[in-house]
Parts: C-alpha cells; sequence; structure tokens
C-alpha cells in the first residue's frame, strides 16, 4: 500500500506536500517560497521535516537546481493527484468568483499556437477575472493524460489525439492550410496550381526530426510527392527563409495571418483539396465539476472561436 503502511497520515501536516510539490514544480526553494509566498527559511524547514518523514533526501542539488530523487519522482504523481482530488473536492464546496479570485490556470500548447490563443484568451478574461493568472507551458503529448491527471496541467490544446482513459475533449475549430511565397514571386501573381506547387522547394515547420505533414499525407494519398529542402521549428523562422530563398511554406491559415504581419508575403489557397487542422481542447473527467475549471474551458473555446473561427 506505499508510505501509508509505515507513515500515518495523522503525523504529517498536508501542506508540507503542498511544499513538496511547489519545490518540484519550480526547481527550487527560492521559486518554491516565491510561488507560495513564503520565506525561503520557511520553505527549507518544511523541506527537512518531509526528509526526516521519509527518510530520502527527496532532492539533490545540481548547480542551481534541485533535482528530485528517484524516491520523490515516484512519489509525485499520487501527491500531485491527491492535491488536485482536494483542492478539486473544496472547490466543488464554494461558489467561484472571477471577479475576485486569484487562481492560477496552466494551459498546455504549442508555442505556435500561443501567438494566436493567448490575446483572444487575454480578452476574453481579462475584464471579468482582472486577478487570474494564466500560464502558458510547452506540452508534451506523451504526458497530456499524466499531467492533466496529476493537476499540474489545467486544459491542454492540440490536434485530435488517441482517446485515453479519464481524458474529455472538445473540438475547437478547423484551420484551413495556406500556402505562403515571396510577394515579387511570379507564381504569387494568379491562382496556385497544384503542379506549380509541386515544382518548388518547401520549408516545412515541425517539432519532430523527421515525420510527413498534413499536406504531405495527402500528397501520398494522390500518389504525389513535394520537395521539402529545409525542416525548422518555428514559423516566424520558417518566413525568414522564404524571404531570403524564395522556398515556398505552407501552415495554418490563422498562424499565417499572425506572422505575416512583419513580412507582407503573398497567402494563397493551398492548391490540395480536404487537409485541415483541426485543434481540441482537452481537459480530466475530474475537472468537469469544478466551476473554476468549467468557466476556464468556456473562456478557451470562446478564445479559440475568435481565433480560429467556429467550429465547422
Amino acid at each position: 500500500m506505499g508510505i501509508i503502511d509505515t507513515v500515518h497520515l495523522s503525523r504529517i501536516d498536508l501542506n508540507l506536500f503542498v511544499v513538496l510539490e511547489t519545490i518540484h514544480a519550480e526547481g527550487g526553494i527560492t521559486r518554491a517560497a516565491e510561488k507560495l509566498h513564503l520565506s525561503q527559511p520557511a520553505i527549507s524547514h518544511a523541506l527537512a521535516r518531509l526528509r526526516d518523514l521519509f527518510g530520502d533526501p527527496l532532492f539533490v542539488r545540481q548547480g542551481q537546481a534541485m533535482v528530485p530523487t528517484p524516491f520523490t519522482r515516484n512519489l509525485m504523481e499520487p501527491v500531485r493527484e491527491a492535491l488536485r482530488l482536494l483542492e478539486g473536492a473544496l472547490n466543488e464546496t464554494q461558489p467561484f468568483d472571477p471577479g475576485h479570485s486569484r487562481r492560477r490556470f496552466v494551459v498546455g500548447m504549442r508555442a505556435e499556437l500561443e501567438a494566436l490563443i493567448l490575446p483572444a484568451l487575454l480578452g476574453a478574461i481579462g475584464g471579468t477575472a482582472p486577478n487570474v493568472e494564466l500560464a502558458a507551458v510547452r506540452l508534451d503529448r506523451k504526458r497530456i493524460a499524466t499531467d492533466l491527471a496529476a493537476g499540474t496541467l489545467d486544459a491542454a490544446l492540440d490536434v485530435l489525439l488517441p482517446a485515453q482513459p479519464g481524458i474529455r475533449h472538445q473540438r475547437l475549430g478547423a484551420d484551413r492550410l495556406v500556402v505562403v511565397l515571396r510577394r515579387d514571386d511570379p507564381a504569387a501573381k494568379g491562382t496556385l496550381d497544384l503542379e506549380t506547387y509541386l515544382r518548388r522547394d518547401h520549408v516545412l515547420v515541425s517539432s519532430r526530426r523527421r515525420g510527413a505533414s498534413l499536406e504531405d499525407i495527402a500528397l501520398q494519398r494522390m500518389g504525389r510527392q513535394r520537395r521539402v529542402r529545409v525542416r525548422c521549428q518555428q514559423y516566424f523562422a520558417a518566413f525568414q527563409v522564404v524571404a531570403e530563398t524564395g522556398f515556398a511554406l505552407t501552415l495554418p491559415a490563422s498562424q499565417a495571418a499572425v506572422t505575416n504581419r512583419a513580412f507582407g508575403h503573398a497567402v494563397l489557397p493551398l492548391p490540395l483539396e480536404g487537409p485541415a487542422l483541426d485543434r481540441y481542447l482537452y481537459w480530466h473527467e475530474g475537472a468537469e465539476a469544478d466551476p473554476a475549471q468549467s468557466w476556464l474551458r468556456d473562456a478557451v473555446v470562446a478564445a479559440a472561436a475568435q481565433a480560429l473561427g467556429a467550429p465547422a
């Protein structure tokens, strides 16, 4: 049964687990103290009590960071799940007032979505929730279910993912694909046809080291293939490549609208039928009854409708 066999709950101040989780999340005592609005000696004292309680150092210092021991890594997921369940139970007994709440919400999303969603989301909540804190963090697709269950993420935004137990999702909208060319490119003067598109050199934006994109998959189904010369991680870098080389860039229309403000490239319809990028909102089933979480989801849906358009 784990630590309960040797450590009775009556001996434990539950606030110690909040300290433990915060040190783990923030990577050090100083930042944990700032996050919890406590002094560094108070955090150090709490950590010392936990070390005595479990007979483990819990964290070891490597440079400026506090690195969790194997014992702590094994402990963190059930601790986070317990804290999330307790917080959820307490929140369900109290109405959520966004006008006075100082709650911090953490939403996982890909970096390219931040420029699209965050301005709209802040617009949706800014007037009604002036003290709410919002953190957009890097999304690890392999850990979405774990992070949502543990409460380290309140929600996540991504493409359609395989179903996982306990995870709910809602479609936010579809983002059509467009092609970006340098404005002085002869192909930008009229309608871009498929043969012209395939003759071009292409730059592809992806966080993966290899693998086909949505448009490449559509081409493969037609028995066709384009020539990808450069693969990079950021859309801004890809727009720079277009400016310097004349390569073609295929990307979601909403992303093109945001990034192209700094470049003024030509934006043309993709000469392919079908491919569009669906976006989804993910959350844990345990958060469905939490009024604050429900409010957050409503705000994300409203922001996505503004940034991406309503779901088709």
